[in-house]
């Protein structure tokens, strides 16, 4: 009984057509949405469409929130989260799903350009924690944001459409390469040394003008005539390097999809959908999308800021319900899936993991009851009483869930926000999707998985006490 079947088994024709439908919607999403300010913007796209109204115009208006009220706020447009008010009291608890939308990647540095041997490039930093020799020798997008002085902002999206140029961090060739492959994984390829090749025309100059650095002015000229920017601007931008391309599905049968953002946004995605499509809540049902969670929840968008904390206070306040102490009650009341993704037992590398305790591709939804490392240091771990109270809930629905660890022990380990929130005394666990490849340019994940895990969120809104 405690050996996990595939989740495949249970669905007919008919059924397996719903699973690939919502697989196919999930697909798109991330195709689309690269980065936090673009998940962020299509979140609160779908979110209006499905009701939801800006809490920042009912604090305007004076209005008072009440029970089926859908209100959202969004966090310096890299973060949001979503309300829909429930019958019951708020300081007895809200049923919240934490997702993060930040996923690992190399961003562009505030002074990047430059020019050597007649090529242009741009300086970089990676982002979160990546095995660096993955991200070279293969075509890259960039996206994200500049700002100009004056409140002008300029989006920048390049290399995913037909047409568009793509980018590339640039590798050593084989042939001169024999110190190279004698280094370890970690120091093959050097930080400093992951310059992002952006271009290679020198520019035309009529005159004595001085002949200098002609390919840098170039990209100059191109970025100015083209996308509206200047060089000094790169110093207020936000600019992201990513693999180009759409998601793809995987295998002969079509039943997974690889793709770059799995992690985190492949729990972010069926989280948001479950939250707009549940109606009639008892307790109050949350949705948190946030960023900075790969490189540890600091910062004003990130899961340690006060953002959320103060959130539910105005949600409170226009509810004419706030007092600090209710405040209090309200979070340590509430019970939270901490949607996140979890390894997945890889056959090629069977001797990291411990398969009675491990989670597996197509088995379902995974539960970690901690995190951290070693000796769970680090970690937060959720209470037996709230994990029995899931598994009633959802072995009641036939929803596939499997409870797992993320390697073997002393092997390694990894964080979420889960303890981050149980800091307020609420009930947390880890709860979301296995994922191969995590934290690769390309990750991999089951249809069926991510369609499990809407099925749980759903359900965890609606049924949690």
């Amino acid at each position: 009984i405690m050996e996990k079947k595939s989740a495949w088994y249970k669905y007919d024709k008919a059924a397996k057509k719903e699973v690939f439908d919502f697989a196919e919607k999930y697909r798109q999403f991330i195709s689309e949405n690269k980065t936090e300010r673009e998940c962020t913007r299509t979140a609160i796209e779908i979110a209006k469409a499905h009701g939801y109204r800006d809490l920042n115009d009912v604090i305007k208006s004076g209005e008072t929130l009440k029970a089926g009220d859908k209100v959202y706020a969004i966090n310096l447009d890299r973060a949001c989260v979503l309300f829909n008010i429930g019958t019951e009291p708020m300081e007895y608890g809200m049923n919240i799903l934490g997702a993060h939308i930040d996923s690992p990647r190399v961003d562009v540095k505030q002074n990047p350009l430059y020019e050597d041997s007649d090529l242009a490039l741009l300086d970089t930093h990676y982002y979160g924690g990546i095995k660096k020799y993955q991200w070279v020798a293969r075509s890259m997008s960039l996206h994200g944001m500049v700002a100009l002085k004056g409140g002008k902002n300029i989006e920048i999206s390049i290399g995913d459409k037909a047409g568009e140029p793509v980018f590339c961090i640039t590798d050593l060739l084989i042939h001169l390469a024999a110190d190279q492959m004698s280094k370890t994984a970690a120091k093959v390829i050097d930080a400093e040394a992951m310059d992002l090749l952006v271009g290679n025309i020198p520019f035309e100059i009529e005159g004595d003008e001085e002949k200098t650095d002609l390919v840098r002015k170039n990209i100059l000229h191109i970025l100015s005539e083209k996308y509206g920017f200047e060089e000094e601007d790169f110093q207020s931008a936000e600019l992201e390097i990513v693999p180009a391309g759409d998601a793809r599905d995987l295998g002969f049968d079509s039943s997974m999809i690889i793709g770059y953002g799995h992690d985190d946004r492949v729990c972010a995605y069926p989280s948001l959908i479950a939250q707009v499509e549940s109606d009639n809540l008892k307790k109050t049902g949350v949705c948190i999308l946030v960023d900075k969670e790969e490189i540890g929840s600091m910062g004003a968008t990130g899961m340690e800021s006060k953002f959320f904390e103060n959130t539910v206070a105005e949600v409170l306040n226009a509810m004419g319900d706030y007092s600090e102490l209710k405040l209090r009650r309200t979070l340590a009341n509430s019970k939270m899936l901490s949607s996140d993704v979890s390894s997945s037992f890889d056959p090629n590398y069977p001797g990291f993991f411990e398969k009675k305790n491990t989670a597996f591709v197509g088995k379902g939804v995974v539960f970690n009851k901690f995190t951290g490392a070693r000796g769970k240091s680090g970690s937060s771990e959720a209470p037996a009483e709230f994990i029995a109270e899931l598994r009633e809930v959802l072995d009641a629905e036939e929803i596939s869930y499997q409870l797992a660890e993320l390697g073997k022990v002393d092997i390694g380990g990894g964080g979420t926000i889960a303890y981050i929130m149980a800091n307020y005394g609420m009930k947390v666990i880890d709860c979301g999707v296995p994922v191969l490849n995590m934290h690769a340019p390309e990750e991999i994940i089951s249809k069926v998985d991510v369609y499990e895990a809407y099925r749980c969120y759903k359900s965890f809104l609606a049924s949690i006490n």
